[in-house]
């Protein structure tokens, strides 16, 4: 990560097939464009990729998410159960089709416990969210249990995790529908860019309307679609399109170097008892975006990233507990309800219970976790020496901590 690293001639080529026909909009212009769509390649590609029925690009995983959820069904009222560690894109959607979000702890998964999703469930409930975080995946078994027994919706939040599977099953295509983001630091970029999966016919059909305006693009006049329902411009450029179709073609080279990295550094910070690692649902589907590790202590955990960056090696390793971002202990903008447009009354009240509610589960696995990002870049000789400078941090700092003051 990130597909970034890899631009080449091939990014450049496809991109070039949108510039000599100088059709840059993805919908329209059948005859100008002389057959070049590289949006329906790239949703093609993304179906064949991800072993699934329908795929609908849209501009952001923001978007994608914002897609899903009013195909779905969900709005004004409906309670959405989501993790406490997530983007801040997850709360941004539900917010945004008027339906409110439900903060759960989350487990040493890095996504949502189980338990507390059940603890969570209210009459209001209408779908739950799990975020598949840096690159792994939930305990997608208990919660599609859960949504069996509750007769609830479950979209998945790929959008970190593309490339992932869970069980042989792609993340984003086990759930009513799943979303991937290709924004700029994803593992396939397309500079900015989405897509919204899905094995029902029903629900590809609402997405791919929904996203661009209500069309129903069932004519060849754009002029005379007609408009079933009301909906948004959340339309990719065929620019972007172009870049993710040149990069979707190398995710099997992106997991394979992310993979083989990944144990490579995972094999030298093991050599420390006291360095413990995230728990995999399903080790041989981790996508292995990042080396995500845990400390005994908080104390212990900051300290380390202190000497992280004192030793210039602490970018590339992420604190989340403190960053503003993807951790509820920071978003003051949400839980103040800092919002430009007024809200409706079921979120405000939600909102303002967030300041007293409690995450102590989830502060408990958030203060002691570093993620190490896996560049695909690295050459061995690189990942010996970073490793080594990690596994020196945290021995100072182990020394430090038991020299009596």
């Amino acid at each position: 990560m990130p597909g970034f690293e890899f631009f080449g001639e091939e990014e450049r080529k496809e991109v070039n097939d949108v510039l000599q026909t100088g059709i840059l909009m993805r919908y329209g212009f059948d005859a100008a464009r002389k057959g070049v769509w590289k949006s329906k390649e790239l949703e093609e590609a993304i179906c064949k990729t991800m072993n699934c029925k329908y795929a609908q690009l849209v501009s952001s995983g923001t978007a994608a998410l914002t897609t899903a959820l009013a195909a779905l069904g969900v709005g004004a009222g409906d309670e959405v159960i989501m993790p406490a560690f997530t983007f801040v894109a997850s709360f941004e959607a539900v917010l945004s089709v008027g339906a409110i979000p439900v903060l759960v702890d989350i487990d040493e998964t890095l996504t949502m416990n189980p338990e507390a999703v059940r603890k969570a469930i209210t009459p209001k409930t209408k779908c739950v969210m799990p975020v598949h975080m840096c690159g792994s995946m939930a305990d997608l078994d208990a919660l599609v249990q859960i949504c069996k027994e509750r007769n609830l919706l479950l979209l998945e939040d790929a959008c970190q995790s593309i490339g992932a599977s869970y069980k042989g099953k792609h993340l984003g295509t086990i759930g009513n529908a799943g979303t991937f983001s290709f924004d700029f630091v994803k593992t396939v970029t397309c500079a900015e860019g989405g897509a919204v999966l899905t094995n029902n016919e029903d629900t590809y059909i609402k997405c791919d309307g929904y996203s661009d305006h209500g069309h129903d693009h069932k004519g060849i006049d754009r002029g005379a679609d007609l408009h079933p329902f009301i909906g948004y411009n959340f339309r990719i450029s065929e620019l972007h399109a172009a870049v993710g179709l040149a990069q979707i073609r190398k995710l099997d080279k992106f997991l394979e170097i992310q993979r083989k990295n990944h144990q490579q550094l995972k094999t030298i910070l093991q050599q420390l008892p006291e360095i413990s690692f995230r728990v995999i649902p399903d080790p041989a589907g981790d996508s292995c975006t990042f080396l995500s590790w845990f400390l005994p202590t908080e104390a212990i955990a900051r300290a380390v990233v202190v000497e992280l960056k004192d030793q210039n090696i602490l970018a590339g390793n992420f604190y989340w507990f403190d960053n503003n971002w993807h951790y509820i202990r920071k978003w003051e903008h949400l839980k103040n309800i800092s919002s430009l447009n007024n809200l409706n009354n079921p979120q405000k009240e939600a909102l303002q219970r967030l300041n007293q509610a409690s995450f102590t589960a989830s502060d408990n696995v958030m203060n002691r976790c570093i993620s190490s990002a896996i560049s695909l870049t690295w050459a061995e000789e690189q990942i010996m020496q970073r490793g080594e400078k990690i596994v020196n941090a945290v021995k100072k700092t182990l020394l430090k901590q038991s020299v009596p003051a």
